[in-house]
């Protein structure tokens, strides 16, 4: 016997008003995919919220970095022991 996914109980509710032309579209969409138009909506929905809401980790973070990397070039850290025994490796490994 083949074990069925616990199905996920919908209780919440969204609606809006489309126009005529948009929800032929939608409609048709989903016929071409073989999907209900309730199905075909909210896996748009996930996908398109998902996707701003990686947009927006991606831009947050492309903004810290790049704050980070000017602070830095700004405001260098001295050099340490640490740093001239890690260049003083390298140079021998590479022979530069």
């Amino acid at each position: 016997m083949t074990a069925h996914p616990p199905r996920r109980v919908r209780g919440e509710r969204l609606e809006t008003r489309v126009t005529a032309d948009q929800k032929s579209l939608i409609e048709h969409a989903a016929a071409l995919q073989g999907r209900t138009v309730t199905d075909f909506v909210l896996t748009s929905l996930q996908e398109a919220a998902r996707r701003a809401i990686e947009e927006h980790k991606r831009l947050e973070l492309s903004v810290r970095d790049s704050r980070a990397f000017v602070d830095a070039l700004i405001n260098p850290k001295p050099v340490n022991d640490r740093l001239r025994d890690t260049v003083r490796r390298y140079r021998q490994a590479t022979g530069i």
